[in-house]
């Protein structure tokens, strides 16, 4: 049976990069998908990530969808309740980066980051587990955090904050809801080649000789470990950061 049948995901920033892979793995494994994005159209190219899943034979729908507002989070969470009835996976992927010293970081720069980053994923989270918890149902919440959120880094204070807040968020989530059956882990990658990475803050490759394994990760990389977390694979792990780097944090 595959590892995800008839459980419904909801995922954000899914229309692109590591949230679109990991859509996409899921709906192999029989997840129906609600895409939570601010924009439909993947930016890398191709197809909408709910159509390709479509077209592919499974289930999906697209909700437009600004993280940084609680009524866009609430109308998210309603088109997973209208088209499938229930939620037993969320992943928090939607994020943005940046890089930029501490003295020139605008106070409006700063709120929209967090605001994405960290707000988001924590009201995402909530109203989620609300649904669960009223159901009953023994779910899973995956956010996607950073390496930035082990260890700083020159230049991005910013994202590293917003990080670290996501790398305990999870720990701290999970042992709230963890007596109710529902499990709370983070994934950590390192540098992944995705648009973001490549265009809007270009790092692909900058840091491939402090990783072992020296090379950048892909987004199915990484859209793997949320398949084992999101799975009854994954029973027993709750409150884990899963760092994806190639042994960047391990030296």
């Amino acid at each position: 049976m595959p590892l995800l049948q008839d459980k419904v995901a909801v995922i954000t920033g899914a229309s692109s990069g590591i949230g679109r892979k990991i859509a996409l793995h899921f709906a192999k494994e029989g997840a129906r998908i609600v895409i939570g994005d601010i924009r439909e159209e993947p930016r890398e190219g191709g197809k909408p990530t709910h159509q390709e899943i479509i077209e592919q034979g499974g289930e999906a729908v697209f909700q437009k969808t600004d993280v940084s507002k609680l009524d866009d989070l609430r109308n998210l969470i309603k088109k997973a309740l209208d088209a499938f009835g229930r939620i037993d996976i969320l992943v928090n992927n939607a994020g943005i980066f940046m890089m930029k010293p501490i003295t020139e970081v605008s106070e409006e720069e700063y709120d929209r980051l967090m605001n994405i980053n960290v707000k988001g994923s924590y009201f995402a989270a909530k109203f989620a587990a609300e649904e669960m918890l009223k159901r009953g149902i023994k779910g899973s919440i995956i956010n996607i955090s950073s390496v930035a959120g082990i260890v700083g880094a020159a230049s991005a204070t910013t994202y590293c904050t917003s990080k670290g807040a996501i790398t305990n968020f999870t720990r701290a989530l999970a042992a709230e809801l963890g007596p109710s059956g529902i499990r709370v882990n983070a994934i950590n990658p390192g540098v992944i080649v995705t648009e973001m990475t490549e265009t809007d803050v270009p790092i692909v490759g900058k840091f491939v000789e402090g990783v072992p394994l020296k090379r950048d990760g892909r987004p199915e990389e990484v859209a793997a470990c949320a398949l084992f977390l999101a799975s009854d694979e994954a029973s027993f792990v709750n409150g884990h950061n899963l760092v994806v780097d190639g042994g960047y944090t391990a030296i």
